[in-house]
């Protein structure tokens, strides 16, 4: 089985905007080429939003040189950017945006959900481009539950959602630049997956999000933490659940490449950063059609 390297823990929250109560689970300026090509996950664990008619989330903001995704447990958002791409995502549903050479975007709670109020639960994961794609051009993908493959685990236990990457004969339906695997899932307390396969040569991560596990039948790992193991060596990962849990198991090929980042950009020199500023600053990230 491979090897556990570090475990990580944090339960404070602070909020994104207005709508997202989040805890950081990781980022690469603390992490740095251990995680690649992952650069930072903020968990929004199940918070209670009453009615309002008035806006919750992140308004106009600019990005340069990777890629959110937002995952959708409980709850809606609405995104909006300046490449025109946006769309509403419900539970269970995915938004993968590339920002590459640089967009802006902003993320309300849907319409409908600020109206109704409830539980409001979401992941925010972001994705490194390598440096011969950090100019690419932006793009949106909006991916919805039904298009995504599940895989059930035996004995009703649970479930493993294929985002992205490959997992046996399933394909996840985002498009990535680098090799990347992104599963998302559940397991009942008291089971156990027997075995969870990754690539070797990947950087490895499980996200425990909510419960508590037990993995490589050694290691215990309680809500919001991370996991991070060897990326050489084995490629069995088990994953035991001793307490009802949602996790997600993150894979992907170092880059290898420097990490320069700043506030909304992350590229690989501080000359580069200068330009992103220059270049937001000039207006050439362009502007949202129709803001919120």
């Amino acid at each position: 089985m491979k090897k556990v390297i570090g475990v990580y823990r944090n339960q404070s929250m602070h909020w994104v905007g207005d709508g997202f109560p989040v805890k950081n689970l990781f980022s690469y300026d603390r992490l740095g080429q251990a995680i690649s090509p992952f650069l930072l996950l903020d968990y929004a664990a199940p918070y209670q939003f009453k009615p309002t008619t008035e806006q919750h989330g992140v308004g106009s903001h600019p990005h340069r040189g990777f890629e959110t995704v937002t995952l959708a447990y409980q709850g809606e958002v609405t995104h909006q950017d300046s490449a025109g791409g946006g769309g509403t995502i419900q539970a269970g549903d995915v938004q993968w945006m590339t920002a590459g050479a640089g967009l802006v975007h902003e993320e309300f709670h849907s319409a409908a959900f600020a109206q109704a109020g409830g539980l409001f639960e979401m992941v925010q994961l972001w994705v490194n481009l390598p440096a011969k794609d950090k100019m690419t051009a932006p793009q949106y993908q909006g991916i919805q539950a039904q298009d995504i493959p599940v895989i059930q685990f035996d004995d009703d236990a649970g479930h493993l959602r294929i985002i992205a990457g490959k997992y046996a004969d399933h394909r996840g339906p985002a498009n990535t630049f680098s090799p990347v695997n992104v599963w998302d899932g559940v397991l009942k307390a008291g089971h156990t997956a027997e075995y969870v396969h990754v690539p070797v040569g990947h950087n490895a991560l499980v996200v425990v999000l909510e419960g508590e596990m037990l993995l490589n039948g050694t290691q215990q790992v309680l809500d919001s933490s991370i996991v991070m193991f060897d990326k050489d060596g084995d490629s069995e990962i088990q994953l035991e659940a001793v307490r009802d849990a949602k996790f997600l198991v993150l894979t992907g090929q170092p880059l290898d490449e420097p990490i320069q980042g700043y506030g909304p950009f992350v590229m690989n020199t501080k000359d580069e950063i200068v330009q992103a500023f220059n270049d937001f600053n000039s207006g050439k990230f362009g502007e949202i059609a129709n803001p919120a």
